[in-house]
């Protein structure tokens, strides 16, 4: 019986590049959590469920990051 093991590897430079942009992510979800605060602007629910599927998003991206590649 043969056993197949899926290798997954990331270079340390992708791992970094992965690490960068969920950390941009997450900047981009600061502003729309401020957005959404804010009176004058409408459809406040809809900009927290991006700002929320941002961080989540960037949540996944580190993970992989730090997970394949031992980033930090």
């Amino acid at each position: 019986m043969t056993t197949m093991h899926l290798f997954v590897a990331i270079t340390r430079h992708a791992g970094k590049r992965l690490a960068e942009v969920a950390f941009l992510l997450i900047l981009v979800a600061g502003v729309w959590f401020i957005a959404a605060g804010l009176p004058q602007l409408k459809i406040h629910t809809a900009r927290t469920m991006v700002a929320g599927v941002l961080l989540a998003v960037s949540g996944l991206l580190l993970i992989i990051a730090t997970h394949w590649d031992g980033f930090g």
